[in-house]
């Protein structure tokens, strides 16, 4: 799975791991640190635990990194698309290079990961991809026009996947969370909380949790746990869905 060394990819990872799933984990960053975690999951589930370093904005980056994948588990039953990045700008100011980034990142990524796995899964009459949108997969928000539209990509890719592998025992998702407490949702607290001269709480009720009725993040065990009902035998029927958990964001 992708964007898996921290927050929501790393829970996600873990509850995987729990349930007995071989896991190759990915992301970018010390390479000291990242083995400890390695060895840390490998060593609390009792199941074979990879790390793979590929950059996922590269097409063959991506294919050797399914094809390791492939070589040291002995196949590819579970796709998780979960990396991410974000860039908060008007259209008019937004760097062309950061609109770049997102798309190679949150969308790009996602069409080259299904394109080299479904081979496999298809021989195998098996899989389940699960795209890791957003509410902002389903509805937009002002100033973050990459991100919306990289998740909207995300949904509709979600969607043509589903409809083509129909047949094939191979189900394709989308989890759409609403707010989440990441460092990604931190930054953003932070410069709030610094361009208006308001308390960190206040800036999180009133201006991130503003559309999120039930005023709090959703939890990354939630999302974890969508993720293993998603991935068992008992949701075979649901796929080509971009299914909200999202505290009654898009329920508006």
């Amino acid at each position: 799975m992708t964007g898996s060394t921290r927050e929501i990819g790393w829970g996600i990872a873990q509850a995987l791991a729990k349930e007995g799933v071989q896991v190759i984990f990915h992301g970018l960053g010390e390479a000291e640190e990242l083995e400890r975690q390695r060895r840390t999951l490998a060593e609390s589930s009792g199941v074979n635990v990879g790390l793979h370093q590929a950059d996922i904005s590269q097409a063959a980056d991506v294919a050797r990194l399914v094809e390791d994948t492939q070589r040291a588990m002995g196949g590819l039953d579970i796709l998780v698309n979960n990396a991410g990045i974000q860039h908060v700008s008007p259209v008019e100011d937004f760097p062309a290079e950061r609109w770049d980034a997102i798309q190679g990142i949150n969308l790009n990524a996602s069409f080259h990961t299904a394109r080299a796995a479904i081979p496999e899964m298809k021989r195998r009459g098996w899989g389940r991809i699960l795209n890791i949108a957003s509410a902002h997969g389903l509805v937009a928000s002002p100033f973050k026009s990459a991100y919306v539209a990289a998740k909207h990509g995300q949904v509709g890719l979600t969607k043509t996947i589903a409809l083509e592998l129909a047949e094939t025992g191979i189900t394709c998702n989308a989890i759409c969370p609403g707010y989440v407490q990441t460092a990604l949702v931190d930054a953003q607290i932070e410069s709030q909380a610094q361009a208006h001269s308001l308390p960190r709480e206040k800036v999180i009720r009133d201006i991130i949790l503003a559309a999120q009725p039930t005023k709090r993040f959703v939890g990354v065990e939630e999302i974890a746990a969508l993720v293993i009902f998603l991935c068992g035998d008992h949701a075979r029927s649901i796929t080509g869905a971009a299914i909200p958990i999202d505290g009654g964001w898009t329920a508006r």
